[in-house]
């Protein structure tokens, strides 16, 4: 290897080094700079600390007030929902529609007994249902009178959907009625009905 090769690849090395040692200490000495940004302690005064206090001073007092005006609210909901039909399920709402109209028929002396249409609970609004019993009986016209009259006064909120009245053509002046007697529940007993989006 020459002389002149050799103090070549000195210099080279030299440069390197140099080059080097400018980067770190253009990284870590002279110009660096913090990645984080000092922090800052928030500006809390006293006056400021005194409103938020009044705030809250406020609202603490108004708690009483609030809580007594939901319990009044609450209360007259619950009278208000008195005729609601209560049950588990709307098969169970079901059965107590078919309970009242067969105990309110055998009230006016006629039978009634047994459910020709049972249709599928719908919404009425969006926080309450409608459950619904169709039944079709043979009666006198006085008995069907007594007998509308009679789930007018009870005390769930009672409706007949739809009714059809035939005159049956006999001596003892009967007529053949279809009935659809009709409830209010809870909207939870209606079931969501699924679109095509929903799988």
């Amino acid at each position: 290897m020459s002389a002149f090769t050799r103090d070549r690849k000195s210099i080279l090395y030299g440069i390197a080094i140099a080059v080097l040692l400018v980067a770190v200490l253009a990284r870590y000495g002279v110009f660096s700079g913090s990645d984080t940004a000092p922090a800052v302690a928030a500006v809390d005064s006293v006056p400021l600390a005194e409103k938020r206090l009044e705030v809250l001073r406020r609202k603490a007092a108004a708690a009483p007030g609030r809580e007594q005006a939901l319990a009044k609210v609450k209360a007259e909901l619950l009278e208000r929902e008195k005729g609601i039909v209560l049950a588990g399920t709307s098969e169970e709402a079901r059965a107590h529609l078919l309970e009242t109209l067969h105990a309110t028929a055998g009230a006016n002396g006629f039978d009634a007994r047994g459910a020709n249409t049972l249709p599928q609970p719908k919404p009425l609004g969006k926080d309450y249902g409608q459950v619904s019993v169709g039944q079709d009986f043979t009666c006198g016209i006085d008995q069907l009178v007594n007998f509308l009259a009679a789930i007018a006064n009870q005390p769930e909120i009672l409706a007949t959907e739809s009714i059809y009245i035939g005159a049956r053509g006999d001596k003892n002046k009967t007529v053949q009625v279809r009935l659809t007697l009709s409830g209010v529940v809870p909207r939870k007993l209606v079931p969501e009905k699924k679109g095509l989006a929903t799988f």
